[in-house]
């Protein structure tokens, strides 16, 4: 009985020396918590405002998709491609390296989500983006269960642009492939057949014309 109440209070006066020396860093953290805690926008609120904020720190719940013919645009805006002969391809650290069809593609399970695109400084357009999720193509390729992250590529060509995004923003489906917006498929000069919709990010990083998909594992630190 008295090892035990030794223990005991051995461990308090333990407890409370690490409080002590824990509570800088909690205080730390709670201050990086409120740093990226994000602002509610209100019903209404005029979308040009947002044209110098940073899309992670906004909470657009509230917000209605506009018209697509009010839609701002950035980049390339006239590719175009065969659509009978186009592909979107998947390899990288996969099993079964894919190549799939825009018509086989449309009859994956959709997702559809309102997401805030800013291009800072010139425009911000909030629309009803609708495709598939990459991660049911991550399945459908049997990904490596220790990717860390998905490369995206389009267009095809010259003009190629490349993001790569973290495999838990895959998996969150904050970043998926659009084929269509506000209820119709995407025009040319927003991606067709495909883009990224990367919720969080600024529109250059939105890559439009996706042809490509690679799945990465990438040591820490590297």
């Amino acid at each position: 009985m008295k090892t035990r109440r030794t223990f005991i209070r051995f461990s308090i006066r333990l407890i409370s020396s690490l409080g002590i020396f824990l509570s800088p860093l909690l205080v730390l953290a709670q201050s990086t918590v409120a740093q990226v805690r994000r602002m509610i926008l209100p019903k209404g609120t005029d979308l040009k405002s947002l044209i110098n904020r940073n899309p992670r720190s906004l909470d657009t719940r509230n917000l209605e998709p506009i018209p697509t013919e009010r839609f701002g645009v950035m980049g390339l805006q006239d590719h175009s491609v065969e659509i009978d002969r186009w592909r979107l391809e998947i390899d990288g650290q996969v099993e079964k390296p894919l190549q799939i069809a825009y018509g086989d593609l449309v009859k994956l399970p959709k997702i559809r989500r309102n997401v805030l695109l800013i291009c800072p400084g010139v425009f911000s357009n909030f629309g009803s983006w609708e495709g598939v999720s990459i991660k049911t193509l991550l399945r459908l390729a049997n990904a490596d269960k220790g990717a860390t992250h998905v490369t995206v590529r389009g267009p095809r060509g010259d003009y190629e642009k490349v993001q790569r995004f973290l495999i838990s923003e895959i998996e969150n489906d904050l970043v998926f492939l659009a084929y269509a917006v506000n209820g119709k498929a995407l025009a040319p000069k927003h991606g067709f057949p495909l883009r990224a919709v990367a919720e969080g990010y600024y529109g250059f990083d939105w890559i439009k014309y996706v042809y490509r998909l690679e799945v990465d594992r990438i040591q820490t630190g590297s």
